[in-house]
């Protein structure tokens, strides 16, 4: 016979996220925001944390949408793991271009290795992540120098990786050409162009289904691999483009697994 006390704990089990128990799963508040200067950013920590390996997330929008607060539940699922998190907000188009974007981030990311030690994380295990142009942003942003001690990337869809080859292979669509409308700018705002510059940490890197994804994706991480860098490359060609974001934390998720051991492995 179940008694009470097991059958409330077995429904508790069941709403967990992956890898969460009742004995260890995190009492989570709402997010904390503050001002990093040009933008807010919402910090995610479980209550009492220390010292835990932090993923500081950029979210997409072609560059001209989005907010921090759509993260789904990538929070709960990472707290639930012994991670804090981090969504930040970033200046949007047309009021600031893809270049400030980038500024942006690399300001956002400098405020969270200065603070992130109050809130329980450990500065010197944070993960860049990012979707579509937060994806590009975080893997210019890294690949250029601007996340200085950074652990590693989760590198989730986009074909922004080698403008002038996109170009060249026909994919600069409509929404790309109105964001990179100036070719003498490509080079400077292409996350290839500055690989093998210096050491590049490890790297997951994952694309979906969508035009042009896998192509760009895989070029990429031949490139990273060339310098020596170890990357993980995730297959999401089951995913759309959206998917590939959405579903991130949600149980059974393949991605999701792929990514929590690549976190493991790096930083956990």
């Amino acid at each position: 016979m179940i008694d009470r006390r097991s059958l409330i704990l077995a429904s508790m089990a069941a709403m967990l996220p992956l890898g969460a128990s009742p004995a260890r799963r995190p009492r989570q508040s709402a997010p904390k925001t503050f001002d990093y200067g040009p933008a807010k950013l919402d910090i995610y920590a479980p209550d009492g944390a220390s010292g835990l390996p932090v993923v500081f997330f950029v979210h997409g929008g072609t560059w001209q949408f989005g907010k921090r607060s759509q993260v789904d539940a990538k929070p709960a699922f990472l707290l639930a793991n012994g991670f804090c998190f981090v969504s930040i907000d970033y200046r949007m188009l047309p009021k600031a271009d893809v270049a400030t974007q980038a500024d942006d981030v690399e300001k956002a990311y400098a405020y969270i290795r200065a603070n992130i030690a109050q809130h329980g994380g450990d500065p010197n295990r944070i993960v860049g992540m990012g979707h579509s142009a937060g994806c590009h942003l975080i893997a210019l942003t890294g690949m250029r120098g601007g996340l200085p001690g950074v652990a590693a990337f989760i590198l989730d869809d986009t074909r922004a990786y080698d403008l002038a080859a996109l170009a060249k292979n026909g994919g600069m669509v409509r929404a790309y050409a109105r964001v990179f409308s100036d070719p003498s700018q490509w080079a400077a705002l292409s996350p290839a162009s500055y690989v093998g510059g210096h050491k590049h940490p490890p790297t997951l890197i994952a694309y979906s289904q969508a035009s042009g994804r896998g192509e760009a994706s895989k070029a990429f991480a031949e490139r990273l691999r060339a310098t020596g860098a170890m990357v993980t490359l995730f297959d999401g060609s089951a995913y759309t483009h959206m998917s590939i974001n959405r579903d991130f934390g949600e149980d059974g998720d393949a991605l999701t697994a792929a990514a929590l051991a690549f976190l493991k492995s790096t930083v956990g």
